[in-house]
């Protein structure tokens, strides 16, 4: 095998483990395919996926979070705080990495965050006479300039730490040529290129599947307490209750399920709501497609949306179906954009946003009809792991454009491109046109991302790419 006689690796994430997908994927594979004995050091938070916590090599070690404390400090303590912060994870870090566990073969770090991570793993290496291999996400400096510039000063000092620790790495695995050649040519790290892959559990979800989750969520789609839109009309306490429909399926009999021809077509984005992902293009793009639709079938405004939501409640269907977007994911603008949400009017479109297990997450993204990814990358070099998870479940996407995500999403073969909010409501008209069995350019993308996925899973690329470095580091 070439692993040490420790059989141990660690995993380390100065993040939430249940929100890291990558290095999830990465302690399943050390522990099956190298027969490893993995402990995983990160935060806590979000429940990992039950692959995890049921697997008995993999142990989960969770450090205390760092409280942010910043809005009831004065503000002169504030930047003494923001320098208390990495020296408090760094102590805790070194404490996890060199008593908590045992000394493993092969530490593997995902990067960002490089402060204080990569320092606290190569003092723990060079302590427990440990290899140390970074998986480089993306660049810890660039998202840092997201909110204080690349002039700011702490950019600068970060910049430095994570290219001279970087530089230190026994190995560098990363998500995208692109990232491959930047860290060869620019910061003189030789690293392997390890594409994201969707696990075995993302798969196109069975219809009996779909059921069942859209009677486990019909609170979350129905939003019963909120106000009404074209999804909640007409909905009393016994459809809440009932067992054998849903917003788009019917069980019939013990054992037989149907799609329902009305349904709304069901648009997931998966987001962290943070700056780098422009919320606000997806806002805008319903926006046009509420408005195009009612020109384009001569709404009359004076009518009302009530005589709309009336017209689908009693069954009758449109050329261009209603949109219901569902937003997953935490973060510190998802406030903001709520509240956005609740003001926009819509007559055709409405949105929902939610949180889902792990084992819920892949099945929802299996049963939609479409994803939309409004990662943009800081560096312009990672890729966005929510389109490979997607893909994963047979699912077409509709991403923003940036520098290299063509390297994932090829154009009219599994999923399309757009620049702008206008763009995005042209890629919906087109693909939504004639829904659910007369939309042939969302059926050509579906059948083009199963094609594609039959051979791209993440065990194969793991043992090819990743196990042959980790062996050797080892």
């Amino acid at each position: 095998m070439g692993f040490g006689k420790r059989n141990r690796a660690a995993v380390v994430v100065l993040g939430d483990i249940g929100r890291s997908p990558r290095m999830q994927y990465h302690a399943l594979s050390l522990a099956r395919q190298a027969n490893l004995e993995v402990d995983i050091v990160a935060y806590g938070g979000s429940d990992p996926h039950s692959a995890l916590l049921e697997h008995q090599s993999i142990h989960i070690h969770t450090m205390r979070q760092w409280g942010s404390r910043d809005g009831i400090l004065p503000k002169i303590f504030r930047p003494l705080m923001l320098l208390l912060k990495p020296l408090i994870q760094f102590i805790m870090l070194l404490w996890f990495l060199c008593v908590k566990i045992k000394a493993p073969d092969v530490f593997l770090v995902q990067n960002p965050p490089s402060v204080p991570t990569l320092v606290a793993v190569k003092w723990a290496s060079w302590i427990r006479r440990s290899s140390f291999i970074i998986d480089w996400h993306n660049f810890g400096y660039t998202l840092l300039a997201l909110c204080l510039g690349r002039s700011s000063r702490f950019v600068s000092v970060y910049h430095w730490v994570e290219l001279h620790f970087g530089k230190m790495a026994n190995g560098a695995l990363c998500v995208t040529k692109a990232m491959q050649h930047e860290l060869d040519q620019v910061w003189g790290i030789k690293a392997t290129v390890l594409y994201d892959q969707p696990p075995e559990f993302f798969r196109p979800a069975l219809l009996e599947e779909k059921h069942k989750l859209f009677c486990r969520i019909k609170k979350d789609m129905f939003k019963p307490d909120g106000p009404t839109d074209c999804i909640s009309y007409g909905i009393t306490i016994k459809d809440m209750q009932d067992p054998n429909t849903t917003l788009f399926t019917n069980k019939i009999g013990e054992s037989y399920y149907d799609l329902k021809q009305n349904r709304p077509a069901l648009i997931v984005s998966s987001t962290s709501w943070t700056p780098d992902e422009d919320f606000g293009i997806l806002l805008e793009a319903a926006v046009m497609y509420d408005r195009r639709v009612a020109a384009l079938l001569n709404e009359n405004d004076s009518n009302g949306e009530e005589v709309l939501w009336k017209a689908i409640d009693d069954g009758n269907t449109f050329l261009y179906p209603r949109l219901l977007f569902v937003i997953t994911g935490k973060g510190p603008e998802k406030e903001k954009y709520e509240e956005k949400i609740k003001k926009l009017n819509l007559k055709r479109v409405a949105f929902r946003t939610m949180w889902l297990t792990p084992e819920d997450y892949p099945l929802l993204l299996g049963s939609a009809d479409l994803g939309v990814c409004l990662h943009t990358s800081s560096s312009g070099l990672d890729l966005p792991m929510k389109v490979v998870d997607m893909f994963g479940c047979g699912l077409p996407v509709c991403a923003v454009s940036y520098s290299c995500i063509t390297e994932l999403v090829k154009v009219d073969t599994n999923g399309l491109l757009f620049s702008s909010s206008s763009e995005l409501a042209d890629e919906l008209m087109m693909l939504f046109k004639g829904f659910p069995d007369e939309c042939d350019g969302l059926k050509e993308l579906k059948k083009g991302v199963l094609e594609m996925g039959l051979s791209a899973r993440w065990a194969n690329e793991w043992e090819a790419n990743a196990k042959p470095l980790i062996s050797k580091a080892s």
